[in-house]
């Protein structure tokens, strides 16, 4: 299947530069299926969707404060975006810049004077570094002390709460991205989808930069899928089993319940790439922000409800809905047999 399928023109201003205010104020678009009009809501309005049988099944996963700003022996700034903890203790996988004027072996500190915080080392596939730190115990302290969460290259404004970039119920620190569906929820809105009889589940999927990267392939088949880590409670499948209508707040929820339904283990890491004949085997619905052209997340969103998210798109646009990580949402149902 070509990528170009998964084209879109997508304006620059319709890329949301700012969370909405308040948090549940952002734009709902829902869907009702094939041949009917969809219905323009706000995501607040989500307790109205759901009901007795159905689940929700958030990502808690909290975003890491993975940016460090270090310097070289010579003063020459460097930027380590770290993305994956290695097997080695204290070793990661890291994206440097600039990186074609850090070879292996540069040591990088916080300032000119100051002792060696990190070394980087060999150079993997995809741009990648291994960075191994001086101190592998205090890693976590060092990035909550110097760390900045790193907001998507898109997002120009400088001065957001990056708070905002965090679930309210977002847990262990953990990946690079934030799963940004969950964005649009807040505890009243979570609690109010209980009141109306949903249920309320929690996954973790660490979300890593390749969730958000276009497609460079003609094909689809030909891109490369690097893993993440999920984790699921261990009577997390058996409730999705029980549930009516599993209802997935995001595309790394969806990944995280196929993955595990598909291996049977509620925990390790996954390479799934759910494409158009994926055979779903938990996910029913899905609350989803509108996402980049040729990006693996459109391919899910097509996989789940067909192409008609073509339309919904061009609906969304025309009717001035803001789009990715800060923007609206849609609420969709997986496309029948």
């Amino acid at each position: 299947m070509q990528s170009s399928r998964f084209d879109y023109e997508l304006p620059a201003e319709r890329i949301a530069q700012e969370p909405a205010h308040p948090r549940d104020g952002s734009r709902l678009l829902v869907d009702r299926g094939p041949g009917a009009d969809p219905d323009h809501r706000l995501t607040r309005d989500l307790p109205d969707l759901v009901g007795p049988g159905d689940l929700l099944v958030v990502n808690d996963t909290r975003v890491l404060p993975a940016r460090l700003m270090l310097r070289k022996p010579t003063g020459g700034a460097v930027e380590v975006l770290l993305l994956d903890p290695r097997p080695a203790a204290g070793e990661w996988e890291a994206l440097v810049r600039p990186g074609r004027r850090v070879p292996p072996g540069t040591e990088l500190a916080l300032d000119d004077d100051g002792p060696t915080v990190l070394t980087v080392n060999e150079r993997l596939d995809g741009g990648r570094r291994v960075v191994g730190f001086a101190d592998a115990s205090s890693i976590s302290a060092l990035l909550d002390r110097h760390g900045q969460v790193p907001l998507p290259p898109y997002i120009s404004a400088t001065d957001i709460d990056t708070e905002r970039y965090q679930t309210v119920y977002a847990d262990r620190p953990a990946s690079v991205a934030a799963p940004t569906a969950g964005l649009h929820l807040t505890d009243e809105v979570i609690g109010r989808c209980r009141a109306a009889g949903a249920g309320f589940e929690k996954v973790e999927l660490v979300v890593g930069l390749d969730t958000f990267r276009p497609i460079t392939a003609a094909d689809i088949a030909d891109h490369p899928m690097h893993t993440e880590s999920y984790r699921l409670g261990s009577e997390t499948l058996r409730r999705c089993a029980a549930a009516e209508r599993v209802i997935a707040v995001g595309t790394t929820v969806v990944r995280a319940l196929e993955a595990a339904a598909a291996s049977g283990e509620t925990a390790g890491r996954t390479d799934l790439f759910i494409r158009p004949g994926f055979e779903f085997g938990v996910v029913d619905a899905l609350l989803t922000n509108f996402h980049l052209p040729r990006s693996t997340l459109l391919v899910l969103v097509e996989s789940l409800i067909g192409p008609r998210w073509r339309s919904l798109y061009q609906t969304a646009l025309d009717g001035g809905y803001r789009f990715l990580s800060f923007g609206d949402a849609m609420f969709v149902e997986r496309a029948g047999p």
